[in-house]
């Protein structure tokens, strides 16, 4: 991590200075700006490129299920996974239109899964209700295994990244994170997921207060909240974020799950925080707050939450769209235009 670059925020300058140089009305792409801006700043040129990108959807089961938590049992998850290789499931068909590649990656699923990348840490995590979710050392290795993939996705030409997860009860052990992190109480913290009854939501609720007394992780200590109340999933995208930014990779954040790892990520070490956008604002948990304690301003606001990696997905055609206006439209200059005059 000591090798990450702080970014440079001359390049951020003038990235924004070019995007008021441009003959349309000032700010009118509104967060497309800011995070086109933010994509050339982690590439670290004014002429952004993203023609070749990748998903790294990372696929691990839960303990937690058990417990009620969910409306389906674990099962799921392999399904999913293997819906994602056979380009069945909603990130695999959104990225058919967006132009990208989608990589399932097995991290700690129960079941094994045909066409998936195998680099298992183990067959899912322990029940966070009662036992901690993995070892420091499993935490370590799934981290280590997100930074790897990112460096693997950079010598192998890829632009940008998005951070998918497949992983059934993973809202819980993400809404545990995030209490520890952000001082949220779980009522706050937890959504419906997959969909949950009033009756299921209690329950999440009740499972997450009852696990992070149990457990009483140090919010100091990015680690030991992984590995007692998160994921192998949320400790693999967390390295994702990390890899990103040390191969100077952006790295978008799909939803509620993503963010609580690139939150992570973030706190293990703040400059990798420079290399995140954001795609969606989540409509599951507290997922807005998560955002605004990364920083980040959201270009799609559509109540969305379906997981894998889709919304990071459907954010790629609209930023080839932002892309292209601000690397090839003509300014005010080149049109003998006088420039608007910014007063707000």
């Amino acid at each position: 991590m000591q090798k990450i670059k702080e970014i440079d925020k001359s390049v951020y300058d003038a990235a924004r200075a070019r995007w008021k140089s441009i003959a349309k009305p000032l700010g009118s792409l509104g967060a497309f700006e800011e995070t086109v801006s933010r994509i050339a700043v982690a590439q670290g040129t004014l002429k952004p490129d993203i023609s070749k990108r990748r998903v790294l959807v990372m696929c691990a089961d839960n303990g937690v299920t058990s417990e009620g938590v969910t409306q389906t049992d674990s099962s799921v998850t392999s399904l999913v996974a293997e819906n994602i290789t056979r380009e069945m499931a909603s990130v695999s068909l959104a990225a058919r239109t967006a132009r990208a590649d989608v990589t399932a990656v097995d991290v700690g699923m129960e079941r094994d899964a045909a066409g998936t990348l195998k680099r298992k840490i183990r067959y899912g995590t322990g029940n966070i209700l009662r036992e901690r979710a993995m070892t420091r050392a499993d935490a370590e290795k799934a981290v280590q295994l997100g930074i790897d993939l990112a460096a693997e996705s950079a010598d192998e030409g890829y632009k940008i990244l998005v951070a998918g997860e497949m992983g059934i009860g993973n809202t819980t052990t993400s809404a545990a994170v995030a209490c520890v992190l952000l001082g949220k109480t779980p009522e706050t913290a937890a959504g419906r997921g997959a969909g949950l009854s009033d009756e299921g939501l209690k329950r999440k609720i009740e499972v997450i207060e009852k696990s992070i007394r149990l457990h009483n992780p140090d919010k100091n200590d990015i680690i030991d909240v992984i590995s007692k109340v998160g994921g192998l999933d949320i400790a693999a995208m967390t390295g994702v974020f990390i890899g990103g930014a040390l191969r100077g990779l952006p790295v978008v954040i799909d939803g509620f799950i993503s963010s609580v790892a690139a939150l992570c990520a973030k706190r293990l070490c703040p400059k990798c925080g420079g290399y995140m956008t954001a795609s969606h604002v989540s409509n599951e948990g507290c997922a807005k707050e998560i955002l605004d304690a990364l920083g980040l301003t959201a270009p799609i606001r559509a109540e969305m939450f379906p997981g894998e990696g889709t919304g990071g997905v459907m954010l790629l055609p609209l930023l080839d769209a932002a892309i292209e206006i601000f690397n090839e439209m003509p300014t005010f200059e080149d049109i003998n235009l006088e420039r608007y005059r910014e007063y707000r």
